[in-house]
């Protein structure tokens, strides 16, 4: 159960980590994603072309690597996150966190009774995680991750207390989120938009949470660990994008030579 080492390794202030959003339907991508070494990907089913289908033959793509699947799902509802878990996810990115409630009940759905909402039927994650029926509850429930995006002015304004809840594991300030319900969409340097993200990074640095941003390269990543980040996150379908496009320049004639 090497992947469920992911929640430890969180609390480990000195481990940097990374994380790929797979908005792409496809196990072969996610395999390869997880076999290049990604600590963590993410089965985007709120954003992403995924169905449950695709969603859990992309999990289990990730089985004989250290990369911990986990499932954005589409709502912060107890339905939507057993389903999910139930498909072997090993934690679950919850989008639009608004309050203190909105994170008391992400954690809770992660949980069975008496300490959360989780329903009991694993029957497709026992599997994944080489337990039994009777005894997946005790070998996994410990070791799933909380993930919190923090995308609206509402989130920003809680922040503080939002934090502060218990069994919370990662708090991602979602930029494109952010800045468009901020409404400066896109403007990362707008001075609105950085006051919001340093409000979330101090209230999670104070906290002892760990921070996920987004980086495109590597000095944005240096960026990113220098203002207290442990992960960095990229996206399949814009590093796919990327790569495609830079190869296209390639095909420029060489300058001419006098």
């Amino acid at each position: 159960m090497t992947t469920m080492a992911l929640k430890a390794r969180l609390r480990d202030t000195s481990d940097r980590l990374t994380m790929q959003l797979c908005t792409i339907p496809s196990a072969v991508v996610t395999q390869a994603l997880a076999a290049a070494g990604s600590d963590c990907v993410v089965v985007d089913l709120e954003h992403g072309a995924v169905d449950h289908a695709s969603a859990h033959a992309m999990i289990a793509a990730t089985a004989g690597t250290a990369c911990a699947p986990l499932v954005r799902v589409t709502v912060n509802d107890p339905a939507n996150v057993k389903r999910a878990l139930d498909l072997g996810a090993a934690g679950i990115m919850f989008p639009l966190t608004e309050s203190v409630q909105d994170a008391r009940d992400a954690v809770a759905s992660l949980r069975y009774p008496p300490n959360g909402t989780r329903g009991f039927g694993p029957f497709i994650a026992q599997s994944r995680w080489g337990a039994q029926m009777p005894t997946y509850r005790k070998a996994v429930e410990d070791h799933l991750v909380c993930c919190l995006l923090i995308e609206t002015r509402g989130a920003v304004e809680a922040i503080e207390e939002i934090c502060a809840v218990p069994g919370i594991d990662i708090i991602v300030p979602a930029q494109f989120d952010l800045s468009t319900a901020l409404g400066v969409s896109g403007q990362f340097d707008h001075p609105g938009f950085v006051a919001a993200v340093g409000r979330v990074e101090r209230a999670a640095l104070a906290a002892g949470l760990p921070l996920c941003g987004v980086a495109f390269s590597r000095a944005q990543a240096e960026a990113l660990f220098a203002r207290g980040y442990r992960m960095i996150a990229g996206f399949d379908v814009l590093w796919l994008r990327a790569q495609a496009a830079e190869m296209r320049g390639w095909l420029a004639a060489p300058p001419a030579t006098a």
